[in-house]
């Protein structure tokens, strides 16, 4: 029996625009705070608000996308929010002052916040079911892919082209992912929205979160939380090592090594469940990260990238699939909205907190205590889903072999 196929016109053009829309994320995100402090004359402070803006905006509105999906339809809420965040790209010309800057960056951050609610949904109606693990590794792929490309574009633009080409490559990457965006086909069996079945009974959250997706997005922002110690302040840990010369490569190594772990993972993840892929992969990030909080050399700086690449880099794709594959298909929207509000939510606190942790005691010891706190975070998961999916696949086995 062949396998249904999962590289059709519509999962490239929603790979490629989920692309774009992350790699402006991440080409803004690494640029604006230094175009804030030469060229808007602001404090460290005030630009390290710019981030801030852009994801509290994203968290706000995702649960309500969701809602607003399961009403107006998946394909009109994706064009609506890829208009707004090409919309507001083209404002970034205008602000004088940071205080501007952050209004342009709010509303930036709702069109990002409704649009990755809508990819993220849709990917999910495209991808055939029975290559669901390895779909979404697929599909998370282009956001690994634009963590990388787009901080070594965004550093490039600023300090060597000017703000205006910096503001301009925005506009264009905008440009691309509307464009894309714009030739997505759902498939034909997908449920509309005026179609999809009414509750009988009152939804839980005010209906602006979805129940089901709720404990596993929960185990995700825990491990956000560390995460985002790496996406903060690996950088300046390897400058206070004397790595400076290979600090640049930590994310190039990590996108390579999880580049070639993720297609396993994801037929793995179809054909033996989640809990094959995520206790290994959660080993893994705990080793890395131990790795990493003692190092001397290059060769192990970028060891322990290999390996949080490969566990961690595993782990995000696998958490957004069970989110997805425990909805009920008119929820997919909520559902998705659910796991990236609350997993954003993880690394917006933790960025927070790391910092202030890290100052105190180092980054070495703030990596090595990670260790334990992942490992905390694997007993988490175990009682919110781990525990569950395993009587789910003993079940299942059961009723094969009868």
């Amino acid at each position: 029996m062949s396998k249904e196929t999962l590289w059709t016109k519509s999962f490239i053009n929603i790979w490629v625009s989920n692309f774009f829309l992350f790699l402006t994320f991440y080409f803004l995100m690494v640029s604006l705070p230094v175009y804030a402090i030469n060229e808007l004359h602001g404090k460290q402070s005030s630009a390290g608000l710019i981030t801030t803006m852009f994801l509290l905006t994203a968290i706000v509105i995702r649960p309500f996308a969701g809602k607003l999906m399961q009403k107006y339809g998946k394909k009109t809420l994706l064009v609506l929010s890829l208009a707004i965040f090409f919309l507001v790209a083209l404002f970034y010309f205008l602000p004088e002052s940071v205080g501007s800057l952050l209004i342009v960056r709010a509303f930036h951050g709702i069109g990002f916040g409704m649009a990755t609610t809508a990819t993220g949904t849709i990917v999910a109606d495209i991808i055939p079911n029975s290559r669901r693990g390895e779909g979404m590794g697929y599909y998370s792929m282009s956001m690994n892919l634009a963590m990388v490309a787009g901080p070594f574009l965004g550093l490039m633009a600023i300090n060597s082209w000017g703000a205006d080409t910096l503001f301009l490559l925005a506009v264009i990457f905008a440009v691309f992912a509307i464009l894309t965006g714009l030739f997505i086909k759902l498939p034909k069996n997908t449920v509309p929205a005026s179609e999809a079945p009414a509750e009988k009974t009152p939804s839980k959250f005010g209906g602006i979160l979805e129940p089901s997706a709720i404990p596993i997005s929960i185990v995700a922002a825990l491990f956000g939380i560390v995460y985002s110690s790496i996406l903060s302040f690996v950088s300046v840990y390897a400058d206070g090592k004397g790595l400076q010369s290979v600090s640049g490569y930590f994310f190039v190594v990590y996108a390579i090594i999880m580049l070639i772990g993720r297609p396993f993972a994801g037929r793995w993840f179809d054909r033996y469940g989640a809990n094959v892929i995520v206790y290994p992969c959660i080993l893994l990030f705990a080793i890395g990260m131990l790795t990493l909080s003692n190092v001397n050399t290059a060769f192990f700086f970028l060891f322990a990238a290999a390996l949080i690449g490969l566990g961690y880099g595993t782990l995000f794709p696998s958490f957004q699939t069970i989110a997805i594959q425990k909805a009920a298909p008119e929820k997919r929207g909520l559902a998705t909205a659910t796991f990236l509000s609350l997993f954003d939510s993880g690394i917006g606190i933790g960025s927070f907190i790391v910092g202030f942790v890290g100052d105190m005691i180092g980054f070495g010891s703030l990596y090595f205590y990670s260790t334990f706190y992942i490992l905390l975070a694997l007993v988490v998961y175990y009682f919110l889903h781990g525990k569950a999916a395993k009587q789910g696949n003993l079940m299942s086995n059961l009723s094969k072999a009868g």
